[in-house]
């Protein structure tokens, strides 16, 4: 094989690697535990904070504090913190309002992002197991309970909830069958290791794991590798979760995808000593099958695509390999043009890991640039 041949099949399995490779050496290792998602029974609930950092949220915070306040859990052993991160709308006067109900208010005074404001949050929680959740997200009445259970065992750190996107018709949409992936490799990896990420939208932590809250990583990521660090486990709870509405304004999701994914690579940055196997064993090996390899995946695609085109000239082949990917491509990004082809789930699924390679490439240019992400802003959706 001549050079180029090896860049392809380099291309070829960084490709498929976080997607299919990742999961099955998942697969292949023995099991460790088996997550409870049935059971809500617990001899003494352990106290509980509830976090909810919000920014100029007036349109959505009431229904968030009905739902937060709706949470099946003792009421004595509850707390509900909401963090204003420099709201000038009437967020924090409506607030104020749930005060005879238990909701406590904290300011940030300056607008300062979600993890500063969720760290000055923190100085005014009580209890031993901290609940952070996003002013956008459901909350099922018996998630809490779910999501708190498995800190009965002393070895388990932190919890996350499983996504659910859903259409107005509470149907899952492109993006939801690409999260139930997702949550699948998060089952993989809480039987058999340890979460990578937790859902940052909705997860619980030991007080002891958020001692070290680094404000330059995202909050989700950054607990996962405190559970690491501190010898324990972040696992999900299948049941407890976190339901999400259509995007209000589907012209901001591929912006909320790039922000997303810089948040996340800055924070690998600043944390990139978790990629080294000597030192953090398997837990490493994840992080480059679940992260690295995943945000390296646009660029695998692009050598696959041009290597392809290259050897096409002397193998049938490499011919075929290059006419499916340009068809392929074509089919991800036809509904960009006519909307309609948005009716047809197969396309539908194409057309969303169409943009999240090409918001992944655009995010590793903007960290390759040194660009500073934006202040943080909760993605608009519709009501629920």
């Amino acid at each position: 094989m001549t050079v180029i041949h090896y860049i392809f099949w380099f291309g070829a399995v960084g490709s498929v690697f976080s997607y299919l490779l990742y999961p099955a050496i998942l697969f292949l290792r023995r099991r460790l535990r088996r997550i409870d998602c049935e059971s809500t029974a617990m001899n003494a609930w352990p106290d509980v904070s509830i976090i909810v950092p919000v920014y100029n949220g007036e349109d959505i915070i009431a229904r968030k504090l009905d739902i937060t306040l709706d949470l099946e859990y003792p009421t004595e052993s509850l707390q509900i913190v909401v963090v204003s991160d420099g709201s000038t709308d009437r967020t924090e006067e409506i607030v104020e309002g749930y005060a005879s109900r238990g909701v406590q208010l904290v300011r940030t005074g300056n607008r300062c992002g979600k993890e500063e404001a969720q760290k000055i949050a923190l100085k005014a929680c009580n209890a031993e197991i901290f609940v952070f959740t996003d002013v956008g997200t459901t909350t099922p009445p018996e998630s809490l309970k779910k999501l708190v259970l498995p800190f009965s065992d002393d070895q388990i750190g932190a919890t996350s909830s499983e996504d659910k996107f859903l259409d107005e018709d509470g149907r899952p949409k492109g993006e939801g069958i690409y999260v139930r992936y997702e949550m699948w490799l998060r089952r993989l990896e809480s039987n058999r290791a340890t979460l990578v990420g937790l859902s940052g939208s909705y997860f619980a932590a030991r007080r002891s794991v958020c001692t070290t809250w680094d404000t330059e990583v995202p909050s989700d990521f950054n607990t996962a590798i405190e559970c690491a660090e501190n010898g324990l486990f972040a696992v999900s709870v299948p049941g407890a979760n976190g339901v999400y509405a259509d995007v209000a304004n589907p012209s901001e999701e591929y912006g909320r995808k790039v922000r997303t994914v810089v948040r996340g690579m800055r924070g690998l940055i600043f944390k990139r000593k978790v990629l080294n196997p000597l030192q953090y064993g398997f837990f490493s090996l994840q992080m480059w099958g679940h992260k690295l390899t995943r945000w390296l995946m646009p660029w695998c695609l692009l050598i696959v695509f041009v290597t392809s085109i290259v050897l096409s000239k002397s193998s049938a082949f490499f011919f075929a390999i290059a006419v499916l990917q340009a068809v392929m491509y074509f089919l991800a990004f036809a509904p960009a043009v006519v909307p309609s082809l948005m009716n047809f789930l197969p396309l539908r699924i194409l057309y969303y890991i169409g943009t999240v390679n090409v918001a992944i490439a655009h995010a590793a240019v903007q960290v390759l640039s040194g660009r500073k992400m934006a202040a943080w802003e909760p993605t608009k959706r519709s009501a629920g």
